[in-house]
């Protein structure tokens, strides 16, 4: 388990590194929502490999509750780019 474990976490801290490379080189606020967006995922299942890890359920909420404030995150910025007109 200890293979699968560290080979999680090295794809998660490289997906994180090119989404925040995403995010520095995008060139609108749209395309850095989505960034954002990954960004969120990524720790949100980095969470919940180290659950799956200590076998514990207390990660559990902070799992549900960062996941729900990046939702909550993007439907804002939706609202604001529709509201704007142009996601430049």
């Amino acid at each position: 388990m200890t293979a699968v474990v560290v080979t999680s976490f090295v794809l998660l801290g490289a997906a994180a590194l090119v989404a925040v490379v995403f995010v520095a080189r995008a060139g609108n606020l749209v395309d850095r929502a989505v960034g954002l967006d990954l960004t969120a995922s990524v720790m949100v299942n980095a969470l919940a490999v180290g659950a799956a890890v200590v076998a514990g359920g207390d990660p559990v909420d902070l799992i549900l509750l960062w996941g729900l404030l990046a939702f909550l995150g993007n439907v804002a910025v939706a609202r604001f780019v529709e509201r704007r007109g142009s996601g430049s």
